[in-house]
Formats: structure tokens, sequence, C-alpha cells
């Protein structure tokens, strides 16, 4: 199937042949024919499925047929969506499929100044792309009018729920119209995501795509195991063994983060952290240059790092493993996108092996262990075992340096074995649902 059998007017088409979109992907095929039938649309798609396409697309060319005609434009279509960086990319998406329209987009976000996002909001808009927090600020100051919406979208509810926004989200299902149509995307549905699914959808037509909880099929993972104080050297090695010259790398903290592009910058490598702390403009100009390609490494924590969306990203590495089974899931899908192939590396430290046995539980598989490297730990009592049975056996010791062997040969000549870890006594889950945005 071709865009154009989706029966797309002639500016989008041009704009989609414009950046090289020529076949559409499959929640753009599902999804798009439910959205112009005016169905709520229950999507079900990982990161990197083209989902923002997916509602843009129809949404735009529904907006253009409008007859409507009034003195200044309305806001008739609103994309709520968690961070900063998913909510500018949004934008762009908007802004190129719909550059031969006489339709305008904004985005508003917190963490920079008000007056340009009010000047915008005056001067009339169609599609407004949020984040929770300022969008509830801007409409309680008067300067957001929502009585004429007519598309509701609710992206990565389940990032949502993760960053407790979902008492946001519940305040503004009560300001926006009931007569609207409600595209409501999620990679997960945890309980409380069908719920409010259920809670604000009517008759809703779902669109799944991949298996909830599963990653991309394209993607090689890996892991190593790896003392807690050698990451850092270990980084470096594997950044030099397999001549990565592009990646992103992720850590569970923003003093993480920060540490890591210090140790980096030690061995001249270029790279710029992401984080909560950082401003606006620091974020988005390193997200930039890491677009651009003029820097190597960008190190994000898991929020940060939510919009980030890098054609071609080969390489994905997890300095530090999460503790809640579909962030990992959100992270590698930030490779192998859109069919694309990628390699997400992950390192497992003691104190982090029951997050790895949660995350292959999660996507019922076992990711191969690389065993020969520098800075490995030593297996004892673990036998290798068949991929998906993710059986929990044995203890590593934190001492010896000696990788074991086995007769799998992994990526660059690696021996690799599945990665059935033992478990550890520290099964307790910090709060990972951090305001790190």
């Amino acid at each position: 199937m071709q865009f154009q059998d989706l029966k797309l007017i002639a500016p989008i088409l041009k704009a989609l042949e414009a950046v090289g979109y020529t076949t559409p992907t499959p929640i753009q095929e599902q999804a798009i024919p439910i959205i112009f039938r005016k169905n709520d649309l229950l999507g079900c798609a990982q990161t990197g499925t083209g989902k923002t396409a997916a509602f843009a697309i129809p949404i735009l060319q529904m907006l253009s047929y409008s007859k409507v005609k009034t003195a200044k434009k309305n806001i008739r279509a609103l994309v709520l969506t968690p961070t900063r960086e998913l909510a500018i990319q949004i934008e762009e998406n908007f802004n190129q499929y719909s550059k031969d329209l006489p339709l305008k987009s904004l985005v508003v976000f917190g963490g920079v100044g008000q007056q340009p996002q009010r000047d915008a909001l005056k001067r009339g808009i169609d599609v407004l792309i949020a984040t929770p927090g300022r969008l509830l600020d801007l409409y309680g100051q008067g300067y957001i009018d929502l009585k004429h919406l007519e598309f509701f979208v609710l992206d990565e509810a389940d990032r949502m729920l993760d960053m407790g926004f979902i008492h946001d989200v519940k305040k503004l299902i009560k300001i926006i119209p009931e007569k609207r149509q409600t595209l409501f995307f999620s990679a997960t549905m945890p309980p409380e995501i069908q719920k409010l699914a259920n809670h604000i959808l009517v008759d809703p037509i779902k669109v799944e795509v991949t298996p909830e909880s599963t990653t991309a099929e394209k993607i090689q993972q890996e892991v190593y195991y790896v003392k807690k104080n050698d990451k850092k050297d270990l980084l470096i090695h594997v950044l030099k063994e397999k001549n990565i010259n592009h990646v992103l790398v992720f850590s569970k903290t923003k003093h993480g983060a920060d540490r890591i592009v210090k140790d980096l910058a030690k061995k001249n490598i270029q790279s710029a952290a992401i984080h909560g702390n950082k401003s606006q403009s620091a974020r988005q100009n390193a997200l930039k240059n890491f677009k651009d390609r003029t820097l190597r490494v960008l190190v994000a924590t898991d929020i940060a790092a939510r919009g980030i969306d890098i054609d071609e990203l080969a390489f994905v590495i997890n300095y530090d493993l999460p503790n809640i089974p579909e962030s990992y899931v959100h992270r590698i899908g930030r490779t192998g996108r859109a069919g694309k192939d990628g390699q997400a590396i992950s390192f497992c430290d003691e104190e982090e092996y029951a997050f790895l046995l949660d995350i292959q539980k999660s996507i019922r598989m076992e990711i191969p262990l690389v065993e020969k490297h520098p800075y490995a730990l030593h297996i004892s009592g673990v036998a290798p075992k068949k991929a998906g049975t993710a059986k929990k056996s044995g203890r590593p010791s934190s001492t010896s340096r000696n990788g074991q062997t086995s007769n799998n040969a992994g990526p660059g000549g690696n021996r690799r074995r599945t990665s059935s870890g033992p478990r550890s006594e520290n099964r307790n889950r910090t709060s990972s649902r951090r305001r790190d945005s």
C-alpha cells in the first residue's frame, strides 16, 4: 500500500513526498481510515512505529475540509503529551505535513516564558500540542479556549501515568467538550491506563501493531554484567570495540548523566546530557547537535529522552537498567525505528539483576549475555538457558574479571549466552515515578 491509497489530499501527499515518505507503516495503514470514519481509536503501539503521522495526517486533512469560517482561529485539535521534547517533535511533524495547508499549530510546555505562547494563542491556532502542566496553567489564566475542540489526542498515556500526570489528564477531560473524536495511544496497557481508556473513549476501534510490552523484532539486544564502578570504563571499551560514532546513552539519574559526560570528556569524546535540570535551550541545542551528528554521544534520563526521534540511530546503551520494564521498551525503541535495524546494549551490575529479570519476563525473552569483555563479572552455577525460559538462578561474583565462554559468538567475536542471571536479594523497586522532565 502507498499513501495515495489512503485517499489523502494532494497537499499532504506532496508534504509526505518531500520528507521521503511513500509507504505507510502498519499503524498508519490501519489507523488513518478509522480516524477518517470519525471513530474513537485505541492505539497500542510502541515508539518508532510512526504513530504521530497516524493521527496528525488525518486530523490535518479533516480540519482542512471544514467550511467553518470565523474571525479568529479556534483550537480544534488538542494533542496532550507528557514531555517537552515529545511535544516539540510532534509540532515539527504537524508543521511538516501541513506546510501547504492554511492551518496553524502551536506547542506549549513549561520551563520557558509564557509570553510568546500567550501571544500565539491570542492570534489564533488550529492545533495545540501541549504538556499537561502548562496547558492547565494557561487555561486557568483564560488564554486557552477549548469549547470548539473536535479532536483530542492523548499520546504516551502510560508515560503520563509513570510521571504522575493522570490527575491532570482527568481534570482536562472534564473541561473539553463531550462531543469530540478521541484518539488514545499507549505503548503498554496497565490496568489504570485501560480504565482511563474505557472512561474517555466511546466505542473505540483498537489497533495493536506489536504485542504489548514486547520489543521491536529488528532490534538486536545484548547485556554485559559489570561492576558498578567499572561501567564508565566498559562504556569507553564498547564505543571503541564496536566503532560506535552515534549513540544515545541512558542514565537513571540527572547527576549520573552529568557524570557520564565528564567521564567521556576525559577521553576526548564529545557528549552532552539532557535532563530536567538543564534549561530548555540547552536541551534543544544538545538534541539538535545530536541529530546533526556533530555530537557523538547524547546522555539522557528516561523522561528527557521521551521525544527523541533520530533517523537511523543504530545504537542505544542502557548505562543503568531501568527498574520498570516498560521503560526499557521505550528506551530501546529509540533505535530500530521505522523498520530500520538497531542494537540495544545494556550494562547490568549486581544490584540491577532483579530489574533485568523483570525486563526479560515482560518482553518474554532472555537477552543474550556478552561474557567476553575486560570488565566481566564471573557468573557461577549458571547453565545456558533456552531463549524465552527466563529462569532465575545462580549468583555472580563481584571480584573476578575473567569472562566465561560459550559456543555462541556475539557481535565482534564476543562470546554470548542467554542472561539467566541470578535473582538479587534487593528486589525493592525504588519509586521510579520521577518527575524528571
